[in-house]
């Protein structure tokens, strides 16, 4: 199939653009590098990958047939969306506007890659698709939180209302290769203080909960979501739950590090829970992480020692 990934020099984008090209599909890559890098592109060499560099909050106008869209364009860590909050709502709300309409256009299926930050500081622990969340809608957060969920309104309107074929995939924590050692989320800023042989800032009391699922696990159940037959939204992510604190602790005895965990203040409506409830998901497209947290942040932390060493 011929397959546009918005966002595809991103983290999560490229590894779906390694996995589609796998697969043996034409792959058009749409990145306008924001947030994305084509560093995590470069290894692919391939006359079925092509990079257009594009901001999707503009129209995209593409030739001949396309058989789906993955929509995952969008700042997605807090450094990234407070530094951008009004990029971020406009990739949100026109971004995933214009890109439901090229699908309407080339009658292309179309997956929306959302965030479980649609649950927000969630009142329910795991969190289901039922779920409708708790989130403030004019808090620092919520330029990110209310772009998914309106992105989500709208897939669905076009889903309803014009019959295009549409996909909702809820991401929770991934991590892996090609993240940013600035990115701002916890698994590099933990690994990259450890290297650094900084102290390691945990944030509240520790007590607050993240499950972490490797990148690897979750292209593969966006991609099996995107050729299954369900419309509603289904978590995507690893059910195991570690607190912050255990994490931090973790960090350091899988690195060697002599770092000192230090303890700030929580920053404003930072979720207290964060763990999928994926039955839908092992239900209806059969699939749940099979890659262990020790082997996923052992290859994790390579990949930073050797951003570190190279100066990258």
């Amino acid at each position: 199939m011929k397959i546009l990934v918005t966002g595809g020099a991103g983290f999560i984008g490229s590894h779906l653009c390694d996995l589609l090209l796998l697969k043996g599909h034409e792959v058009i890559c749409v990145d306008n590098m924001i947030t994305g890098n084509e560093k995590n592109i470069a290894h692919i060499e391939s006359d079925r990958f092509s990079l257009i560099n594009h901001n999707v909050t503009k129209p995209l106008y593409v030739e001949g047939e396309i058989q789906c869209i993955f929509h995952l364009a969008s700042p997605a860590s807090p450094i990234d969306y407070l530094k951008l909050p009004i990029q971020t709502l406009k990739v949100g709300a026109l971004g995933t506007h214009n890109m439901l309409g090229l699908a309407k256009e080339k009658n292309a299926r179309f997956l929306l890659a959302s965030t479980s930050e649609v649950y927000g500081d969630p009142h329910i622990n795991p969190q289901s698709e039922e779920y409708w969340g708790n989130v403030n809608p004019i808090g620092p957060r919520g330029v990110y939180d209310e772009a998914k969920r309106f992105a989500e309104a709208m897939t669905m309107a076009y889903h309803r209302y014009h019959g295009v074929d549409t996909r909702i995939v809820r991401i929770f924590n991934t991590y892996g290769p090609r993240m940013r050692l600035n990115d701002g989320r916890v698994v590099p800023n933990f690994i990259g203080q450890a290297l650094n042989g900084e102290d390691i800032t945990v944030y509240g009391d520790g007590s607050q909960t993240r499950s972490f699922c490797y990148v690897s696990d979750e292209i593969e159940g966006i991609y099996r979501l995107m050729m299954s037959d369900y419309s509603d939204p289904v978590n995507i992510g690893n059910p195991e739950e570690h607190t912050i604190l255990e994490f931090a602790e973790f960090i350091i005895r899988l690195t060697g590090t002599s770092s000192r965990i230090i303890f700030r203040e929580l920053p404003v409506d930072d979720p207290k829970q964060r763990r999928p409830d994926i039955s839908r998901a092992r239900k209806i497209l059969g699939w749940e992480p099979k890659v262990p947290l020790e082997s996923g942040i052992q290859n994790t932390v390579r990949y930073f020692r050797d951003v570190l060493e190279s100066g990258k």
